[in-house]
């Protein structure tokens, strides 16, 4: 009888359980994407002849998709003019999107007019690339950080030089910086600057296009460490754009990698770094060098070179240099399949109708 009690009570439980949980998935928080950008597209038109008529385009951005979730970083990979920084710039309407949409904070930027925009410019930051040509050499340093913060009223007047102040320090600028002129500072300081420019306006998303690809390699470790410790300060949201891939697997929750406009392979930077599937991803991370001598890389050399993009190949855009291409990359272009969770894949080799998968060739 005892046992008969027993066995009641453990087939009782199990289905308590199994709802226990089912009502813990449905009760799960979705995630708060700070971004959202679907099928974004921005040709350049190319023009000839006397009275400058289009003859093609420019496919610098050819319809990408992704999202970035607050607080996190995303970075973004790629060969030189595969439109990282044109990406970029096109989110924040810098350039005039050709398609698509870009979706921050709920708001579609493209459908903002200009005094919306305006209101809305001191939320989106870009630190750029070349922190020589992107500072005014007429300005000083102090009126430089602190024009944007006068313009958008970011702070009262009487807290005006507090608030400049705080942000240089926050930055390792000293207060004492503000009198200076940009070329009386080294690469790595004049990069604060332009992240203290930046960071004055108080912003939730930084695009930071290739911050530290023009420093040297111990002030690029103080730079990312200083984008990391102001990402917690202020619960910052980034796009970082780079070509150093250790920089990437060291700064970024997510990655993104870029071919010829398009993204290929999208996910978790864990994931991807583990086990890149593209063939693309392949041949870039095998690049990467190891500090150790005794271990050996083996290389994957791509052939060829970068199509035009203005004159992109049909199907597959990567299939003139992959090692792996079918038939049908030469004529379909793939779609993004998922292959774990968040981690996408935009080849033929892992669409469900291909017999020819990973490993079961």
């Amino acid at each position: 009888m005892a046992k008969d009690v027993k066995a009641s009570k453990k087939a009782e439980n199990k289905p308590v359980k199994a709802v226990e949980k089912k009502a813990e998935k449905k009760s799960s928080p979705t995630k708060d994407y700070i971004l959202e950008v679907n099928n974004l597209k921005q040709y350049f038109p190319i023009k000839d002849g006397f009275f400058q008529r289009v003859v093609g385009y420019v496919k610098a951005v050819d319809g990408i998709s992704f999202k970035i979730e607050r607080g996190t970083t995303m970075g973004l990979v790629g060969e030189s003019g595969c439109g990282k920084s044109t990406t970029g710039r096109t989110i924040l309407r810098l350039i005039e999107k050709t398609d698509g949409e870009v979706i921050f904070d709920g708001v579609d930027i493209n459908k903002l007019d200009k005094k919306s925009l305006r209101e809305m410019r001191p939320k989106m930051q870009i630190v750029f690339q070349d922190p020589y040509s992107s500072l005014s050499p007429r300005l000083p340093v102090g009126e430089i950080i602190g024009e944007a913060v006068r313009e958008h009223g970011i702070v009262p007047p009487e807290e005006y030089d507090r608030y400049i102040d705080k942000i240089m320090s926050a930055c390792g600028l000293m207060t004492y910086h503000k009198d200076r002129y940009p070329h009386e500072f080294s690469g790595g300081q004049r990069q604060r600057i332009c992240i203290a420019r930046a960071l004055a306006l108080n912003p939730e998303f930084v695009i930071c296009d290739e911050p530290v690809s023009a420093l040297d390699v111990s002030i690029q470790a103080q730079i990312i460490n200083l984008l990391k410790d102001l990402q917690k300060e202020f619960n910052l949201t980034y796009l970082f754009i780079s070509h150093d891939l250790s920089v990437v697997e060291h700064i970024s929750d997510t990655v993104g990698v870029m071919y010829l406009g398009n993204l290929v392979e999208y996910g978790n930077k864990k994931d991807i770094f583990a086990e890149p599937k593209h063939p693309y991803t392949q041949a870039l991370f095998s690049a990467i060098p190891l500090p150790d001598p005794n271990v050996k890389m083996k290389r994957i050399i791509l052939e060829g070179s970068i199509p035009s993009p203005a004159n992109p190949p049909k199907g597959c855009k990567f299939h003139t240099r992959c090692n792996r291409c079918m038939e049908k990359c030469k004529t379909e272009a793939p779609t993004p399949v998922e292959i774990g969770e968040g981690h996408f894949v935009v080849c033929h080799l892992y669409n469900e109708n291909t017999a020819l998968l990973e490993g079961k060739e």
